[in-house]
């Protein structure tokens, strides 16, 4: 039997660990590019949102987060100028979430700093390494559909 005070050492926890480290490394550059709502919590919703846009009731069920919380992450981006609400055409009652310029500028500037990071995980890995890694965790997350 497994002692209680010790956690399991299994690849989730070195999963998990990766990512953690992967999204640190991002929120600290983009805080450095400017952008320091990406070291926020609303910085989550901005990957969900994708560059066409997106319904703002997908964002609760994609974000898994309340709709509360939702709304206020939205507010706050779209105070800053980073996102604009539009009516939905298909509902009376629904939001598009759509980047304004602002918005579109940061997702250029995210998209360089994670080549700039994988750049760094390539240096330190080696591109065959780094290669083998990416298909492994795609393997990996095949395994969860």
């Amino acid at each position: 039997m497994a002692n209680m005070e010790t956690p399991l050492d299994h690849v989730g926890w070195d999963l998990w660990r990766a990512a953690q480290a992967w999204k640190r490394l991002f929120s600290e550059a983009m805080v450095a590019r400017g952008y320091a709502w990406f070291g926020e919590g609303r910085g989550n919703l901005v990957h969900l949102i994708g560059p066409s846009g997106c319904k703002q009731s997908a964002l609760v069920t994609r974000s898994q987060l309340s709709k509360q919380a939702v709304q206020q992450f939205l507010d706050e981006l779209e105070r800053d100028g980073i996102i604009r609400r539009e009516p939905d055409p298909a509902d009376a009652r629904g939001k598009i979430i759509r980047f304004t310029e602002l918005g579109h500028t940061a997702l250029r500037e995210a998209d360089a700093a994670k080549r700039a990071i994988e750049a760094d995980i390539a240096t330190a890995l080696g591109a065959s390494a780094l290669a083998h890694l990416k298909s492994d965790l795609d393997k990996i997350a095949k395994l969860g559909k």
